[in-house]
């Protein structure tokens, strides 16, 4: 019985604050294309976003992070369009050479 009494936190709420502290990865890339580091880049914001609900608070750091976000999360007009006119092709048109 004094085993039990001796393990029990008399004070867990701040073991638990204790316990939370700051967390750091760095990550090191070599070799890699700068689609490829901008697709990483990418996922990793995307895998903070989604995290975000459940506690995790994750910053990322890096050259033209916000610049590289938003060309993510931008849309790609010119998919679909005729180049050269500007105008939207139909799924079986094809863009007259």
């Amino acid at each position: 019985m004094e085993k039990v009494e001796k393990d029990v936190d008399k004070h867990p709420i701040k073991t638990y604050i204790y316990s939370m502290k700051d967390r750091e990865i760095n990550i090191k890339v070599a070799n890699i294309t700068p689609k490829q580091w901008t697709n990483l880049v990418i996922e990793l914001n995307l895998m903070s976003e989604a995290w975000k609900p459940y506690g995790p608070k994750i910053k990322l750091k890096t050259r033209n992070l916000e610049r590289i976000i938003k060309w993510g999360r931008s849309k790609n007009e010119t998919v679909g369009k005729n180049r050269r006119s500007g105008s939207k092709l139909e799924s079986n048109e094809e863009s007259d050479l």
